[in-house]
């Protein structure tokens, strides 16, 4: 699955609707409240720490940490990243991609 997809379908089960624009950068605009606005802030979880922590909670994920590799518990599949190089990264790619399965159901 793309950086695209992944956070399309985790912004689809955070309630994010009305998502305007995709950049590979800056990620995705999406509405600053999931009951829609005029507006919109960037909302990027696989790079940024906060948008990360906010999905994980608002979807009650619970983040497991091992000598080199994260896991992420509260979907249908149970993400699993080594996280040797960049643990934060490796975080955050867990949430998203643990989003974005529970996300994938919803379609």
């Amino acid at each position: 699955m793309t950086d695209r997809e992944l956070l399309e379908f985790a912004a689809k089960a955070a309630g994010y609707t009305g998502i305007v624009n995709f950049n590979n950068t800056t990620g995705i605009m999406a509405p600053l409240n999931p009951t829609g606005t005029s507006k919109f802030q960037r909302w990027n979880p696989l790079t940024d720490d906060g948008d990360a922590l906010r999905l994980a909670v608002k979807l009650g994920m619970d983040v497991c940490f091992g000598a080199n590799y994260v896991i992420v518990r509260g979907s249908v599949q149970m993400p699993l990243v080594n996280n040797a190089n960049d643990p934060y990264a490796a975080t955050r790619r867990a949430i998203v991609r643990a989003a974005a399965a529970i996300g994938e159901k919803m379609t």
